[in-house]
């Protein structure tokens, strides 16, 4: 059985910095997982998985580690691999953008004992008038017996307040 690590990487976003990173993932015979990727204010940001024997992946981390002008964390992924659970959701969330849109509905979340999986943000200009649009999309697991009615309440509560649409929806588990 593949051992399995999971690194991160921060640095200044370049042309070819993805492929710099791939071939020295596949240069030590690791392979690759999945990633979540993106620039975010001029830097590159990236989460990795990939798995391979033990003597590998120790090779693949101080290979990383010495890439230049990047800061690389790297931790063993867990033994058993998680299993999707059958209870997941969407939430997406689209307004004017304003300070306290994540706090508040991570908030709720929490306080419903529920897990976020992943969650994508962004701001970009309304169409019309130019003003900085908030949109986001978290898909979120809870355990079993969730009441996802009070979920959807606590989220329009939120909605109204905050001016922001924020709608509950079916995770699509189909890929």
């Amino acid at each position: 059985m593949a051992d399995s690590m999971v690194f991160t990487i921060i640095g200044a976003d370049r042309p070819g910095l993805v492929e710099q990173i791939a071939r020295t993932v596949n240069d030590h015979e690791a392979n690759w997982l999945g990633s979540r990727m993106g620039q975010l204010s001029g830097m590159f940001a990236g989460m990795i998985q990939v798995e391979g024997d033990t003597a590998q992946l120790g090779r693949l981390k101080t290979a990383l580690e010495s890439l230049p002008d990047l800061t690389v964390v790297v931790e063993a992924g867990a033994d058993e691999p998680a299993t999707p659970s059958d209870s997941q959701k969407t939430i997406t969330m689209l307004g004017l953008d304003r300070p306290g849109i994540v706090r508040e509905v991570s908030a709720s979340l929490v306080l419903q004992n529920l897990n976020v999986l992943e969650l994508e943000t962004g701001v970009s200009q309304a169409a019309m008038t130019g003003r900085p649009m908030f949109h986001g999309r978290a898909v979120v697991e809870a355990p079993q017996g969730q009441d996802w009615a009070k979920l959807a309440e606590d989220l329009d509560r939120i909605s109204i307040s905050l001016g922001v649409d924020i709608e509950l929806v079916e995770e699509d588990q189909g890929g």
